[in-house]
């Protein structure tokens, strides 16, 4: 329920009912007075009590969580959505058994589904939001995957004293490939190709 009508003594008054029900404070909401109140005729005839019309205002985190739950819907997929918002950041978890459908392969459908989630709460969004989007703790293990892959590759790429190329990666994927190796004694990093299909490269420093 994002919009309740209350009547009360005063608009103040029915204001503060509203706000109970929606679990709301007075900066999340936007308030129409439908009446004032009035006394009547010496305070007892024709006497009418305040109305307010109160709504809450659009929050990314509820718009993001609705749009999700469409989508779990349509795919008859059973999850629960747990959204927090913290400043310019809106991190959402989908919780449920086997989301690996939701996963895809190395995260793709996961990326996806991210992608959209962002361009449906930037909108009309005068700031951009961050959007990260996980499930069943898929970012942490990928990236503790990504991290030990590049250290294993650093050591071939000094053995064997030669480039080595990896396979297509998100920005995200590349990101953590470069932050792991920086500052790394016998290697270096580079991204190249074009997008889908950039690629991270590790060279031996000169």
């Amino acid at each position: 329920m994002y919009v309740v009508e209350k009547t009360a003594r005063t608009v103040d008054e029915a204001l503060k009912l509203a706000l109970i029900e929606l679990s709301a404070t007075e900066d999340q909401v936007k308030v129409d007075v439908i009446e004032e109140s009035s006394k009547g005729l010496f305070g007892l005839f024709g006497a009418k009590e305040a109305k307010v019309r109160v709504e809450l205002k659009e929050k990314s985190d509820r718009i993001a969580v609705e749009f999700l739950e469409k989508i779990l819907d349509k795919m008859g997929i059973d999850g629960t959505v747990v959204a927090k918002l913290d400043g310019d950041a809106l991190n959402l978890d989908i919780l449920g058994n086997d989301m690996a459908i939701l996963i895809g392969r190395r995260g793709q459908t996961l990326d996806a589904l991210q992608y959209l989630v962002s361009l449906v709460v930037n909108k009309e969004r005068a700031d951009y939001l961050r959007v990260t989007l996980d499930t069943e703790s898929y970012r942490a293990k990928r990236k503790e995957t990504l991290e030990k892959l590049a250290h294993r590759l650093a050591a071939k790429a000094k053995k064997m004293r030669k480039d080595i190329v990896l396979e297509p990666m998100n920005p995200y994927e590349r990101r953590i490939i470069h932050a792991t190796l920086q500052g790394h004694p016998y290697v270096s990093t580079k991204s190249e190709g074009e997008e889908p299909n950039r690629k991270v490269v590790i060279f031996l420093n000169k």
